[in-house]
């Protein structure tokens, strides 16, 4: 006898079937997909962590210097140039009558003039090209000046160009490390710190500290260059020469350091915010040494902290010895 399902039967056996299916395709697959999105949940929040990490420590120095020195009022313009060791920096400045000052344009770190010029005729080219370019800011011909930095003078190619620029009826000034010193303290140091600070200027050649005495005068210090090591001087030398250069700062005057200078720059834009006039820079072992220069400036930095036990270095991204000697001109 044979069984035959209606049309109701094998409908209700569809539907059994469809239910035990979906009940099975919602037990197993979801727990897959869960794994999955809970896994894409951690991914995603690790992401995030980690980028907030990275975020923390990019900002992480957030040490300011506030101070706003006073701009000049009726000021005039004035060019210096500086040959220093590594090549030439010119500066355009503003300067009024009370020795307020406000750079208006720089070059820093311009070769042209060391470069590629075997021949008298070549240097003289070569600056005037360089000259031209002072004198279509405005700077009047009788008010460009220039100077050799002390560190400049060890080298060779720099009696060729002094030459050439006494034949084109320019006066070129040579400083000692003294000089050279008490101009950057001149430049650098506001008047409110006299009493509390002292300057740094880590040249290539040397390194020159200044302070101010109790009787108003000016003290300047030379000792070894960020480039002692082409010289083949030892580091521990150098650390306890510049130690001991250190020791005789006042103790009253270690609140605050200013530095100037070819490493501190380096080591400023590290830290720089914005376009910030001044930048507090970063304890000496808080960088990472990277290149023979750096490493050796930062031997230095280290040396000066020891001896100091100052805690504030900041860096002036406007200051130059040379505009030391243009705020010393009459």
């Amino acid at each position: 006898m044979s069984t035959r399902l209606t049309s109701f039967s094998k409908i209700l056996i569809v539907l059994v079937v469809m239910v035990v299916l979906f009940f099975l395709f919602k037990k197993f697959i979801p727990q897959n997909d869960q794994k999955s999105a809970d896994a894409t949940e951690i991914k995603t929040e690790k992401a995030k962590t980690n980028s907030e990490t990275v975020k923390e420590s990019k900002s992480s120095w957030n040490k300011s210097f506030n101070y706003t020195p006073t701009k000049p009022v009726n000021g005039k313009l004035k060019g210096v140039v500086e040959l220093g060791a590594s090549g030439f920096n010119s500066f355009i400045v503003n300067i009024d009558n009370n020795k307020n000052w406000e750079l208006k344009k720089a070059e820093w770190g311009n070769s042209l003039v060391y470069d590629n010029m075997a021949t008298s005729g070549d240097i003289r080219e070569g600056l005037k090209r360089y000259i031209t370019k002072i004198l279509d800011y405005g700077v009047d011909g009788r008010d460009i000046h220039f100077v050799v930095s002390s560190g400049a003078q060890k080298v060779d190619n720099t009696k060729k160009i002094i030459r050439e620029l006494k034949n084109m009826g320019y006066v070129v000034n040579t400083v000692t490390p003294e000089q050279e010193a008490k101009y950057a303290l001149k430049a650098v140091l506001p008047k409110r710190y006299k009493a509390t600070a002292f300057v740094v200027d880590i040249g290539s050649g040397n390194t020159k500290i200044s302070w101010v005495e109790n009787n108003g005068m000016t003290k300047g210090l030379e000792t070894y260059g960020a480039k002692y090591y082409k010289n083949n001087v030892d580091d521990k030398a150098v650390y306890q020469d510049v130690f001991n250069k250190s020791k005789m700062i006042p103790k009253s005057r270690t609140e605050v350091c200013f530095m100037i200078g070819g490493v501190p720059f380096n080591l400023a834009k590290e830290v720089r915010k914005d376009k910030e006039r001044y930048t507090v820079l970063k304890d000496p072992e808080d960088y990472n040494a990277e290149g023979a220069k750096i490493k050796a400036g930062l031997n230095i930095y280290k040396a000066i902290k020891d001896a100091t036990g100052c805690d504030e270095y900041v860096f002036d991204w406007d200051a130059n010895f040379t505009i030391g000697f243009l705020l010393g001109l009459k």
